[in-house]
């Protein structure tokens, strides 16, 4: 007796299907699972045995064989266990088997026949709709994750006993009837830079930066407001496009990191790690490798704060991501990739103590505050285009009544900017400045006669590296975007040069 339902699995961010093949024989009691499963797959034994006879069904005192296809992926997670249990009532007869055409089946299932949640779901939906499957059983908690998918109708149960009565037609057939995937909008934190006092220059570097979707390395004192600029940056930031959005919320249903019952994510990423992070975890990786913070940072903010802090093993893993916009993680079966476009904020201190070039006393030896600067090699600083001043202000600046812009003025203004860019990159495959290739830099950021001998001095004066010479291109073609303008002035080279204070000779950190 012999059955085949049909199930999913992930690879990296991607679903692929997977044959649950059932097969019954005469022979000592036992079930065998094949097919290079995990050890959650093979404890699905005993979690189908014990549920089956839970749910009012028998199950067969004779030799089971439970094969998984492809045999040559690592199968791993208990979303098999609902698609083996229904395998398994197929070929002991208890089940028709044209019940089951055409439909993908998911769901762990506990020991009373209860289905739980799993995650990866939007994926093997995505999979089972390029494959021409037109329905999905699986547990009602997922039911909000699959019904992104549009065209797939979705059987959403509470327990093997309730699927069985479906498919046997002793019970109506449910469909999923909330409400459709919400649209994308904007980020509903409520933190708005109206709120952040003074540092004008800091917040218009960053207008800069997520106008052209530049890396920013902030430095001040402690009490400055780093992380307070750095948590608002989301809010200047369009909202995701419905495939942005698709693809943050493939990487966040892989991670089991949706909340129950949610659908879409609609706002930026924002990650924060702490600083004892390991590289496995800021890149991604294990054994059965699993999304990092830089992909779960993907079209969103990754923030680290107090930059020198973080070991340098997981700062130099991030030079890759920053140049390719993925990750890819090899192990012994196989290799994945995880999609990493983020916008990199670091912030840190000036000196171990925090109070170099500030009003307050510093305490800290010229070779201390070289070896801490130091912790961020030249090749990360070299990938950061924008390098931000944040001094602590006195009573009178923050007390000042100067009127603060709201976020939403400021996104405006870089929605506008990020208008232009999709205008100009079309069918280049470059999304943004930051991106530009040396011939797109050569096209689109031609200088006039006062602007090019501006940036000639500079280069000079600075000694700039060829690599910082095409990031103050970036930085001023973004900066000529937020004006309106078509070309890159002067104006928008000097603003441009400024925020490359680390290039600047004997000025240091903070000058």
């Amino acid at each position: 007796m012999y059955a085949k339902v049909l199930s999913a699995a992930v690879l990296g961010v991607d679903g692929f299907l997977v044959e649950v093949e059932v097969d019954i024989a005469n022979g000592l009691p036992q079930t065998e699972i094949v097919g290079l499963p995990d050890t959650a797959v093979r404890e699905a034994r005993e979690r189908v045995r014990a549920a089956v006879r839970n749910s009012g069904a028998a199950y067969p005192v004779q030799r089971i064989t439970v094969n998984l296809a492809p045999a040559d992926v690592r199968k791993e997670g208990a979303a098999f266990d609902l698609a083996i249990a229904l395998g398994v009532l197929v070929a002991s007869g208890q089940l028709a088997a044209d019940a089951l055409n055409g439909v993908l089946v998911l769901g762990e299932l506990a020991l009373d026949g209860a289905l739980r949640p799993v995650p990866g779901v939007l994926p093997m939906a995505l999979a089972a709709k390029e494959k021409g499957l037109g329905t999905i059983l699986l547990p009602q908690a997922n039911a909000a994750e699959a019904a992104v998918v549009s065209g797939i109708r979705i059987i959403p149960v509470g327990s093997l006993r309730e699927a069985l009565a479906v498919l046997k037609g002793e019970a109506p057939l449910p469909s999923w009837t909330g409400p459709a995937a919400p649209p994308a909008r904007e980020r509903a934190t409520g933190l708005d830079y109206a709120e952040v006092r003074g540092q004008f220059h800091a917040k218009r570097a960053l207008e800069v930066a997520a106008a052209g979707r530049h890396n920013v390395l902030l430095v001040g004192p402690p009490g400055s407001g780093k992380t307070m600029l750095a948590q608002r940056l989301p809010s200047i930031l369009p909202p995701l496009s419905e495939a942005e959005a698709l693809e943050v919320t493939k990487i966040y249903s892989v991670a089991g990191l949706l909340t129950r019952g949610g659908g879409l994510v609609t706002e930026r990423p924002f990650r924060a790690p702490h600083h004892t992070i390991s590289p496995a975890g800021m890149i991604g990786g294990g054994s059965v490798p699993r999304p990092g913070e830089v992909s779960l940072a993907h079209r969103g903010v990754l923030f680290l704060d107090e930059g020198p802090e973080f070991s340098r093993s997981v700062l130099e893993v991030l030079r890759q991501p920053l140049e390719d916009g993925y990750v890819t993680i090899g192990r012994a079966r196989a290799v994945v990739r995880y999609p990493a476009q983020f916008l990199l904020v670091l912030s840190m201190n000036p000196c171990p103590c925090g109070y170099f070039g500030s009003d307050a006393a510093c305490h800290c030896t010229p070779g201390q505050v070289q070896r801490y600067r130091g912790r961020l090699s030249g090749p990360l600083l070299d990938r950061i285009d924008l390098h931000v001043n944040v001094p602590r202000q006195t009573y009178r600046e923050w007390a000042a009544e100067a009127k603060c812009e709201p976020s939403a003025a400021i996104a405006a203004r870089v929605r506008q900017a990020w208008a232009m860019q999709a205008e100009r990159f079309r069918g280049t495959g470059v999304t943004c400045n930051a991106e530009m290739t040396p011939a797109l830099l050569r096209r689109h950021c031609v200088l006039r006669r006062e602007a090019a001998s501006l940036l000639r001095r500079a280069f000079d004066a600075l000694g700039l590296s060829a690599r910082a010479h095409d990031r103050i291109l970036k930085v001023a073609r973004t900066i000529a975007d937020l004006a309106g303008s078509e070309t890159v002035e002067a104006e928008h080279v000097a603003e441009a040069i400024q925020y490359r204070m680390l290039d600047r000779p004997g000025e240091g950190l903070l000058g």
